[in-house]
């Protein structure tokens, strides 16, 4: 690669360094935030990071650029003030890109744009839990856009760095979170960050979570920098199953030649579902060349954590059901909730005891909303902070949900009873699914196009008398297929990848 390929400036190599604790902080082996401050990459453990962002010394990372005009924007937001982006070390310099030692744990590196909800922060955060748990074979890093990131349970030995958030506000359409921020330069400014981290940590495999050039393109450049100037890294798609309508994501796809991207760049698929399910090569007419390198993982689905605390929750009253209704992330969940609300004052509250659980990102009047509406009720209660829903669900006779693929995934690893209400739009992901879920008589679904209130008050009794109807638990080792996969991949020479 030669200096200004691509608008970036790579600076010279800087030799050996010495090997040097994991983080800043002196807590080692400890998940970690790796964060821009001032022009220096600086690791503490997570701990620590929460700490000295709580007394404010953290600082956004934009801090450390001077963005400069008289440029165009992408250009300008990249090389950021005469931005370099040096190929520091990640634990200790070798020569070459890759150290040649066999023992070295296999780098992976893990990509997930999180422009909207929780869901590819807590898929990703499963895979990384499951390949640090295989002992010694992986050094694990993860790039995240998710504005959750450092308040999540993080896996012990996990590596974060915080992407710039940003948010879509329509079909592949995005801007800042922070409104005040020109989009371009921002955009710039994570391309920046997704290079450097590739030069620093030198990844053997780099797995990208379901948009195969990032958002907005943004992987374009280091895809590049990796194909072309290190070619040993084997670049991998892990994808969902439902993307969208096989319809839309056909046109996106030819839109954005992504057909060509998955044919000429990378070397392998991972598909996060099973293929008698949902079969992604004949809904998004995937040719045999990229057929090829696909591989069915199963669904992935977290795994409880074992610091969840529920003593906080509310005393279940003898002989009354529970029932829990979650809405992911909560951007776009307060109509559930109120719907589901106006269901209990018109049946009398179903004779049950409601949890609910409105979502971090639920917008704070939304929130107050739900609470004045909530007191109505008896028996209703609203629940903060749950970053593992699993104890929840498993303690619950019925889970009312949105048709995410995390929450979908592990409502059939406990095989809870269920009333899925899919998000409609932009896309027809959650729909297809709920569909697929209650055609094969797992769950029960609402038409979220129709007055959700009088569903839920229609299927909510129906589904708490329903027995052991639904109780099938289906065994979702997706992220446990995920890191054999890896494990077989970063194993294999390249010559037999190529055969």
């Amino acid at each position: 690669m030669s200096p200004g390929h691509a608008g970036f400036s790579l600076a010279p190599h800087k030799g050996y360094a010495p090997a040097v604790a994991d983080n800043r902080c002196g807590h080692q082996h400890r998940a970690s935030i790796r964060y821009l401050h001032g022009n220096d990459w600086i690791s503490l453990c997570l701990d620590c990071w929460r700490r000295q962002r709580s007394l404010g010394d953290v600082r956004d990372t934009h801090d450390a650029f001077s963005l400069l005009g008289g440029m165009d924007e992408r250009r300008g937001a990249l090389l950021a003030g005469g931005l370099t982006l040096a190929t520091n070390d990640w634990r200790q310099t070798r020569p070459g890109f890759h150290a040649t030692s066999p023992s070295r744990p296999a780098r992976v590196m893990l990509y997930s744009h999180d422009t909207f909800g929780l869901g590819h922060l807590r898929r990703n955060l499963a895979i990384a839990r499951q390949l640090l748990a295989t002992s010694g074979h992986f050094e694990v890093l993860l790039l995240t856009g998710s504005p959750m990131q450092d308040s999540w349970p993080l896996p012990a030995g996990l590596t974060v760095r915080a992407l710039p958030p940003v948010v879509k506000i329509g079909d592949e359409q995005y801007g800042p979170r922070d409104h005040a921020k020109n989009f371009a330069l921002l955009k710039g400014h994570r391309e920046a960050l997704i290079l450097e981290a590739a030069l620093s940590f030198k990844p053997d495999v780099f797995l990208v979570d379901h948009a195969p050039i990032g958002m907005g393109g943004e992987l374009l450049p280091t895809l590049a920098l990796l194909q072309e100037g290190h070619p040993e890294t084997r670049l991998v798609l892990g994808m969902r199953d439902i993307i969208d309508s096989p319809d839309a994501t056909r046109k996106v796809w030819c839109e954005q030649g992504i057909i060509d991207i998955l044919d000429r760049v990378y070397d392998q698929i991972l598909v996060y579902g099973r293929q008698d399910w949902f079969d992604v090569v004949d809904a998004y007419g995937i040719p045999d060349s990229v057929a090829g390198k696909i591989r069915y993982c199963g669904y992935v689905c977290n795994q409880p954590s074992s610091d969840v605390a529920t003593a906080a929750l509310p005393v279940r009253a003898p002989g009354r059901p529970r029932v829990l209704v979650t809405v992911g992330g909560g951007g776009d969940g307060v109509r559930i909730i109120d719907a589901y609300l106006s269901a209990l004052r018109r049946n009398g509250g179903f004779g049950c005891q409601s949890l609910i659980v409105p979502g971090p990102l639920m917008d704070p009047n939304e929130r107050a909303q739900l609470e004045r509406a909530a007191a109505e009720s008896p028996d209703v209660h609203l629940i903060d902070g749950a970053t593992d829903m699993l104890p929840l669900m498993r303690d619950s006779d019925l889970v009312i949900a949105m048709a995410g693929y995390n929450t979908s995934a592990e409502i059939l690893s406990l095989g809870c009873k269920a009333i899925l209400v899919p998000r409609a739009r932009p896309r027809a992901e959650q729909r297809m699914r709920s569909d697929m879920l209650a055609r094969f008589g797992l769950v029960d679904r609402v038409d979220p196009d129709g007055d959700i209130a009088e569903q839920l008050s229609r299927l909510v009794p129906v589904a708490l008398d329903a027995g052991d109807r639904h109780l099938t638990r289906f065994p979702l080792d997706g992220a446990a297929q995920v890191a054999a996969e890896l494990h077989a991949l970063t194993a294999r020479p390249r010559a037999l990848l190529e055969a």
